[in-house]
């Protein structure tokens, strides 16, 4: 017997966490994650990712290999793979763990507010418009939710736009219409 394509999908949601933090997303959008991030997580990352070619190159300075100029490139260039790879997680993780509320997110919680009462106002899609069915779309979301977590084992991002994002939007919809109303007033205030 097959299923009706168009019938409403069950949404599976996400486990909720204890934090003295809000949660501002469950499964953020790496473009979100990167645009989020802060400068300190920007620099942390940035010398991550110098550590390890300056700790080879401290050590050839210090114990030469004697495998001259030839041989020394590749070994740096792997060095600087690993290090840009290992800031790369750092960044990730850092902006991650304030979509989570795992640590301190004020800032990021006021990023989030403005931009999704901003999309509110015009009229878009809170998290982006998807291609994909509303299956699919929860299929995206339970794949990727909190997998920041275990990505240093399984490097796994959210690239998909779903409407599944572990936190309640009315309060998006709630400030907009403050904020319209607020402008409706000054504007009658005015004329």
């Amino acid at each position: 017997m097959a299923s009706d394509p168009k019938a409403a999908v069950a949404v599976v949601p996400p486990k909720l966490t204890t934090s003295e933090f809000q949660v501002i997303d469950t499964d953020p959008h790496v473009r979100r994650v990167f645009g989020y991030a802060r400068n300190s997580d920007y620099a942390l990352a940035g010398g991550a990712a110098a550590a390890s070619p300056l700790a080879f190159w401290v050590m050839e300075k210090m114990s030469p290999t004697g495998v001259g100029r030839g041989g020394f490139s590749p070994i740096m260039r792997l060095a600087s793979a690993i290090g840009l790879v290992g800031g790369l997680h750092i960044l990730y993780q850092r902006s991650c763990n304030r979509f989570y509320g795992f640590a301190e997110n004020q800032r990021e919680v006021d990023m989030d507010m403005r931009e999704m009462v901003n999309k509110v106002k015009q009229g878009e899609p809170l998290y982006g418009v998807s291609q994909m069915s509303n299956y699919l779309q929860g299929v995206a979301a339970r794949n990727s939710r909190y997998s920041q977590l275990f990505i240093h084992v399984v490097p796994w991002a959210n690239f998909a736009n779903h409407d599944q994002h572990g936190v309640d939007t009315a309060k998006y919809y709630q400030q907009a219409e403050r904020e319209l109303e607020a402008e409706r007033l000054a504007k009658a205030g005015s004329a």
